[in-house]
């Protein structure tokens, strides 16, 4: 059965925007028509919404296995010592850990996103996965700097065998996390239909760890019995150590991104032409207290996407608050905003066929935001999922 809804503006995407527009959308979501005003003056029965309809949100970056440490560690301490409070108290009952996973995955529905990309180092965010109404792509997570590459990746291997139905690849973690002959392992495991992301750039400490061998990080490695490489003190940013390392022909998300300069990003574009750029700007207030530039991501015209990171560096998994942040901190319009939190985040995962857009043919989801002051997003500001 086809229902018509209508909103004050209806935001396509892919298309500019309709003011009291109407959307054709069958009971399964699927989108069968996007109209104007004009177009559907002979339609009855139709429902109008104050606020405005836009595509359900993508969220490229999520750790959902880390839902449970909500609230358990400190904020503005510091990439390194986020990652030290992290390893004392990330084990936890098996039961308690789903339970959170289960309450997150809820959470992102209600909040109108509907596929995430999700990074896993086990197994235990599956089932819940599998029911979910959201799409999930799993990046299985392998990192070593200083133990044998083969072993840990055919761990990371029989891990993303195990995700199976679900969509995975094998990922790197860091480039401070990573080896040379890891990359070159994962690089082998990677096939023509895989995606992969990175986490880059994340503090000052990573930078300062590859370009002189010292600081917090290298510091930090020190204390974990983990010795330099050559790769450190290079005189080059951890981008250029990492990057050239990546399969070229896949679609590679960075993430972060936080203390990323334009010298990274010239020789990122002439050294990978499938990069997409993730912001994940609340987790970034909350470790580091400090944005990205993204004045020069959003100038660069790179391909932009949004993330939420987890609960252990956020206090909530919604992409509009993302968004929000970006707006109220940074001035970016909504509507350039809205491309980054969903067309882009969907061409990056590969499904943008289906998700991203309010087109002819998708079901992509449909989301009402309520009380949109103008094309500012209030603290009020409600979502609302029709679809």
């Amino acid at each position: 059965m086809i229902s018509y809804i209508s909103a004050n503006i209806i935001y396509p995407v892919s298309e500019p925007p309709i003011e009291n527009g109407v959307i054709a959308v069958d009971d399964d979501g699927s989108i069968h028509a996007v109209l104007t005003n004009e177009q559907a003056q002979h339609l009855e029965n139709v429902i109008h919404y104050e606020g405005v309809l836009v595509p359900g949100f993508v969220n490229t970056h999520c750790h959902l296995e880390l839902s449970h440490l909500q609230g358990k560690i400190k904020e503005k301490i510091g990439l390194t010592g986020f990652i030290q409070s992290l390893l004392s108290i990330r084990q936890q009952p098996e039961d308690l850990v789903i339970a959170a996973i289960e309450r997150a995955d809820q959470e992102m529905k209600a909040n109108g996103i509907v596929a995430v990309g999700d990074i896993s180092n086990q197994l235990i965010s599956k089932e819940v996965k599998l029911r979910s109404e959201i799409y999930y792509h799993t990046f299985v997570e392998v990192f070593g700097f200083n133990r044998p590459a083969k072993p840990t990746i055919e761990d990371g291997l029989q891990l993303k065998y195990d995700f199976m139905p679900l969509k995975s690849s094998i990922v790197p973690h860091a480039p401070y996390s990573v080896s040379a002959e890891l990359f070159e392992e994962i690089a082998k495991a990677t096939t023509a239909n895989d995606i992969l992301t990175i986490h880059n750039q994340e503090t000052p400490s990573e930078n300062e760890l590859f370009e002189t061998g010292t600081g917090s990080f290298a510091e930090f490695l020190a204390e974990l019995g983990i010795s330099q490489s050559e790769a450190h003190n290079s005189s080059e940013s951890s981008l250029s150590y990492h990057l050239p390392k990546l399969p070229k022909s896949v679609n590679t998300l960075m993430v972060h991104n936080t203390f990323t300069g334009k010298g990274d990003v010239d020789f990122a574009k002439r050294t990978h032409q499938q990069l997409f750029w993730c912001l994940c700007p609340n987790a970034n207030l909350y470790i580091e207290d400090t944005l990205p530039d993204v004045m020069l991501l959003q100038n660069e015209a790179v391909k932009i996407t949004l993330g939420t990171d987890s609960l252990a560096s956020n206090q909530q998994l919604n992409i509009l608050a993302e968004m929000q942040t970006l707006q109220t901190n940074k001035a970016i319009p909504f509507q350039t905003l809205l491309t980054w939190a969903t067309l882009n985040g969907a061409e990056f995962l590969g499904i943008d066929s289906q998700y991203g857009s309010l087109s002819v043919g998708k079901k992509p989801g449909i989301i009402l935001i309520e009380l949109l002051e103008g094309v500012t997003i209030a603290d009020n500001t409600a979502i609302k999922r029709l679809f």
